[in-house]
């Protein structure tokens, strides 16, 4: 018997500070099925129709439709965060002109009301240089109280006060005089207009009422927008292991806001190195 007990939320930053001249080229000729295409091919120049694959293509494709398979684990299901019982995640993306890419991720991590029903919870950080909001009740109380929201480092406050107006407004909680949002955030300003705030609580809202079981949408979606990962195109990702019966039967979960520097490898194979794009590089 199975008993999906773990997830995991990881949100990585931050990319420099320095922007594309434009946007628009950055998110399409780095987005990453022209990342491991490119590299199949053995840096032969992609050509128009390929180029074009993104808007003719009706399936998202991940790792795994191309044959990559990292570890040796069994995934869940569905291979992603929702392969834990009861976890929903919902998204909004806000894409307008040509300075805007951001928006918001929100991981329910249960069912019911979290506030009168708190659920286990840790935080570990590792290189940590981000603006979390409530890490510190969880490392004290060790549970967590409102679902989690990922977004920009400065919609923090925004979306901190969604949860907390939506925890509020939720029957049982009439007398509740302290929430504990919990919000992680990236610094997505190398392809936003971070400064302009775009970010509305009725955003981190509509996520909430949006979230979902089943699959979940990965790439330049809600938190992941505007975000940039070893030089490419960065965004939200998810996946899951699952123990065989023997070690328990346990699943756990992960769902990646990436925005972070460094040489990209898959699964073993120097990416970065191999096309020249990489922190540092010219």
């Amino acid at each position: 018997m199975a008993f999906p007990v773990g997830w995991l939320i990881v949100n990585l930053s931050h990319p420099p500070e320095n922007k594309p001249r434009n946007r628009f080229d950055f998110n399409l000729y780095y987005s990453p099925p022209f990342l491991f295409l490119s590299f199949l091919m053995q840096k032969i120049i992609l050509s128009i129709a390929i180029i074009a694959f993104p808007f003719i293509s009706s399936a998202q494709k991940r790792a795994r439709d191309y044959c990559i398979r990292i570890g040796v684990m069994q995934t869940g299901k569905l291979n992603t965060i929702t392969d834990v019982a009861g976890v929903k995640v919902g998204q909004t993306t806000l894409i307008k002109a040509d300075s805007v890419r951001t928006g918001v991720t929100v991981i329910i991590p249960a069912d019911g009301n979290l506030f009168q029903h708190k659920i286990p919870a840790a935080i570990y950080v590792g290189n940590g240089f981000g603006k979390l909001a409530g890490s510190t009740q969880v490392n004290e109380l060790g549970n967590l109280e409102t679902p989690i929201a990922l977004t920009k480092t400065l919609g923090v406050a925004t979306a901190m006060n969604a949860l907390i107006g939506y925890t509020l407004q939720l029957p049982g909680n009439e007398n509740a005089a302290s929430v504990n949002a919990l919000v992680g955030e990236t610094n997505d300003g190398y392809l936003n207009d971070i400064r302009g705030r775009h970010l509305r609580e009725t955003d981190v809202l509509e996520a909430i009422s949006n979230a979902q079981t089943g699959q979940v949408e990965e790439g330049n979606v809600g938190a992941g927008t505007g975000t940039v990962c070893f030089g490419f195109k960065g965004g939200i990702g998810t996946s899951s292991r699952h123990l065989p019966a023997s070690l328990g039967g346990y699943t756990v979960g992960v769902l990646v806001q990436t925005n972070f520097g460094g040489a990209l490898t898959v699964d073993g194979v120097p990416v970065g190195k191999e096309m020249k794009k990489f922190n540092f590089s010219n």
